[in-house]
């Protein structure tokens, strides 16, 4: 269920701002949304987020996406600027702290009942 949210999440911000930028298609959009979240989410939620904390999981999410989104705009040929990807980083960088927290919210009510 936490990863479908975080492919929900991830991959409206990721689809829309690729569409909007570099009129990526919406198929391949979908499909760098979909790979950005697998990574990120066994990367950055499975083994970051569970070792340290809900800041550390973030900003390496945030790193992840924004190497990931330029070496796909690199190999893809897609017209993403610097600041673009900067601005979608940081669009999912704010989304994944709230979704972290929503995670993090879950297991401490798990853990107390």
């Amino acid at each position: 269920m936490k990863f479908v949210l975080k492919w929900l999440v991830n991959g409206v911000i990721v689809v829309a701002l690729l569409m909007y930028y570099a009129d990526v298609s919406f198929i391949n959009a979908l499909i760098a949304a979909t790979a950005l979240t697998l990574i990120a989410y066994f990367v950055g939620d499975q083994v970051i987020l569970r070792a340290t904390n809900n800041a550390v999981a973030t900003l390496s999410d945030a790193i992840l996406a924004f190497l990931f989104l330029w070496l796909a705009s690199y190999s893809m040929n897609w017209a993403l600027s610097f600041g673009e990807i900067l601005i979608i980083t940081l669009i999912l960088g704010v989304a994944e702290w709230f979704l972290h927290r929503y995670v993090l919210q879950g297991k401490l009510s798990v853990q107390t009942s």
